[in-house]
């Protein structure tokens, strides 16, 4: 009886915890979403307000009525969808090739990939700002889509779930006649729905996201992403806080949707490490 109540205790703190985590890391999302149907003079209110005194759209209507802002949107969503979908293709195919294949110096080859991990990304940026400007496509998309073909991590994430498909189902492939990019594409594809559904959405979030990069590599204002387009509502708006509160709102929706889509799918992706065999 004694462990029991302990037991019970103990799940009650956790629910506690977990529920004050939650709120703590929910409010800015919360405040942010209810300070967009807000005014402006009391946004900037002291001591702020929680709700709305006199909810209103027209934040809502100036931001979705800019014509660059729908521009910015449009250059996020396909920019993203491009960048997300070729990590998932390579990563999911050089993890076959790391799981699979046999030839010389592959395990050296994978460790030297997985040492790139270890390098920050911003001691980077000199180097392929350079690159990318010997190359000439400084303001062009392929600045920013053709650094995008391979990811370390998707690699190495891919590399762990293809190690969990039995060996047997690539010798049927083979006595079958199927070359490797059959096996690839028709056994080991079909296999990965939850670890690419997983990747998948990482992989959007931060391509979504990314600001930093876009911001250095695009020139025209036409060819901003929302992150990099958002940059500029402030000054636009002259310091319009609902202004930029109502589209930060409404750039979280389509990584709010990818999410709601394919939860299932992540929390499988986590949780399994392959098909049983």
């Amino acid at each position: 009886m004694k462990h029991s109540g302990t037991k019970k205790l103990s799940d009650i703190f956790m629910v506690i915890f977990l529920c004050l985590g939650s709120a703590i890391m929910l409010y800015p999302f919360i405040y942010m979403i209810l300070s967009s149907f807000k005014e402006n003079q009391e946004i900037i209110r002291i001591p702020p307000t929680f709700l709305p005194e006199k909810p209103t759209f027209e934040h809502y209507q100036l931001v979705l009525g800019e014509k660059n802002f729908g521009l910015f949107f449009w250059n996020s969503l396909w920019l993203t969808i491009v960048r997300t979908s070729i990590v998932l293709y390579s990563g999911a195919f050089f993890g076959y090739v790391f799981s699979k294949l046999r030839f010389r110096g592959k395990e050296a080859l994978f460790l030297f990939i997985l040492a790139t991990m270890m390098v920050p990304w911003p001691v980077t940026i000199v180097p392929q700002y350079q690159m990318m400007s010997w190359f000439g496509w400084v303001g062009k998309y392929s600045s920013i889509i053709i650094p995008s073909l391979f990811s370390t991590f998707s690699i190495y994430m891919m590399r762990q779930f293809i190690d969990a498909i039995p060996n047997e189902l690539i010798e049927a492939g083979v006595v079958d006649g199927a070359g490797q990019f059959s096996i690839f594409h028709f056994i080991i594809l079909p296999n990965l729905t939850a670890a690419i559904s997983a990747l998948g959405i990482f992989q959007f979030l931060w391509a979504w996201d990314d600001y930093l990069w876009p911001f250095l590599m695009l020139q025209n204002m036409k060819m901003y992403t929302l992150p990099v387009g958002l940059s500029l509502f402030n000054g636009q708006y002259f310091n319009d806080n609902g202004g930029i509160f109502a589209a930060s709102s409404v750039a979280v929706l389509p990584v709010m949707i990818v999410y709601l889509m394919f939860q299932n799918q992540l929390t499988e992706g986590i949780a399994a490490t392959g098909i049983k065999g």
